[in-house]
């Protein structure tokens, strides 16, 4: 497995990064907002359809 910041060989104390460097680069991309996961929208629900009065 290779460092997925450098492209090194992983250290087994930095798994899966090959060095403290590379593990603080991907924390500060993360924390920087670099990175992103994908979100579902945020549109509400259409409203039920109102009650019926008898």
């Amino acid at each position: 497995m290779s460092c997925p910041i450098c492209g090194k060989p992983t250290v087994q104390d930095y798994r899966p990064f090959c060095s403290k460097r590379c593990a603080d680069v991907d924390l500060a991309r993360w924390l920087n907002e670099s990175y992103a996961l994908p979100a579902e929208d945020e549109t509400p629900p259409p409203p039920d359809d109102p009650p019926t009065r008898h």
